[in-house]
């Protein structure tokens, strides 16, 4: 009798624990672990010491990637459209992939124009990619490409790993596709040390050598833009890389611990983990490497794949980084109530008027 006893009373009170775990929204606990709280720096000119710690252990993080080699590319083909060419051109990444893209060219710019690197979303849509800059009655009627062009800037886009017509084209052929694929690249790149977004990185880091050595383009006036996927893409680029001066990150401004906390660890592909990160510091730090250039973070307060905690946060920590270098102006965030993992027409219009403002 007392063993049924003891065992209910074990019974209940892991029920209990369990319960109120439940209510709490935690679904998990390491107690071994400890999150880092990454200080708020003391000065601008303090920052400028930590920025550069911060970009060393990022790229400790991504493990040992090849130095990139100086762009080759290669324009395949030209299409003429209404206002601009369009050129497809690609390059070997210097590792284990030739990387597509495109190039945009307005037939109405400035003799140097700014240039605007765009990150595709992700979406489970592994059969599209930079082809997105097309994609029509999304965040306009034609497509993003059409209104870039149409405001003078030179445009580039490329594929990611597994994405557009790099499907198909990982270490299992081409009988792989989609999620498979991608977990493959991450898994090949798990085996050698390396990070898989560390390569992300480093292959949009080759597309914008390739952008800022076109003679169309003002390398000193380059904007970054991305959704989701893409909005990782621009503000990791925009972190470990002065060059991008204007960075516009939509729908993806993600504090990890927040998705632990609320269980939400699937909300975000493969590609998305870095590991050891968390062990240094969260994505407000990533992100602070941005200032003082400037950075639009745009966010729905319904987005479940970016806690809006965590938005609240981040956005918090980066207007008193801005704040410290007097440049609150170069720092701008909305968010948007009732609109979830979302990129809106109003969106889209903000981020126009920031790049005219901005580049």
């Amino acid at each position: 009798m007392q063993k049924i006893t003891y065992a209910l009373f074990l019974a209940f009170s892991f029920f209990f624990v369990f319960e109120s775990l439940a209510q709490s929204g935690t679904q998990y606990q390491d107690v071994s672990f400890e999150y880092p709280q990454f200080p708020l720096p003391s000065s601008a000119k303090a920052w400028e010491k930590g920025r550069k710690a911060v970009r060393q252990t990022i790229q400790s993080c991504f493990g040992p990637l090849p130095a990139r080699p100086s762009i080759q590319a290669k324009t395949l083909r030209t299409e003429k459209r209404a206002g601009y060419t369009i050129e497809y051109f690609e390059f070997f990444n210097g590792i284990d992939a030739t990387v597509p893209g495109i190039l945009l060219i307005p037939d109405q710019r400035a003799p140097k124009a700014p240039g605007i690197l765009y990150h595709h979303y992700h979406g489970g849509d592994y059969a599209h990619g930079k082809d997105e800059l097309f994609k029509l009655n999304w965040v306009n009627d034609s497509g993003p490409g059409e209104d870039l062009v149409k405001k003078g800037y030179v445009v580039l886009a490329i594929d990611s790993y597994a994405f557009g017509e790099r499907s198909g084209k990982g270490p299992n052929g081409p009988e792989e596709k989609g999620k498979n694929e991608e977990l493959t690249w991450a898994r090949i790149n798990l085996l050698k040390g390396r990070s898989f977004w560390g390569s992300m990185v480093r292959d949009d880091q080759m597309a914008l050598d390739y952008l800022c050595a076109r003679t169309e383009v003002d390398p000193a006036r380059i904007g970054a833009v991305g959704m989701s996927m893409g909005c990782l893409r621009s503000y990791w680029l925009a972190a470990v890389d002065d060059r991008v001066k204007a960075t516009v990150a939509v729908a993806c401004i993600v504090r990890n611990q927040e998705l632990i906390k609320l269980g939400r660890m699937g909300s975000h592909g493969i590609y998305y983990y870095v590991q050891d990160l968390l062990r240094h510091f969260d994505n407000e730090a990533v992100l602070a490497c941005i200032a003082p250039r400037a950075l639009l973070t745009m966010s729905g307060k319904a987005d479940r794949m970016a806690p809006l905690e965590g938005v609240n946060y981040i956005n918090g920590f980066l207007e008193k980084v801005y704040g410290m270098y007097g440049k609150a102006g170069q720092f701008k965030h909305l968010e948007y109530e009732g609109v979830g993992h979302e990129y809106t027409r109003e969106m889209w219009k903000e981020t126009l008027a920031f790049f005219g403002e901005k580049l």
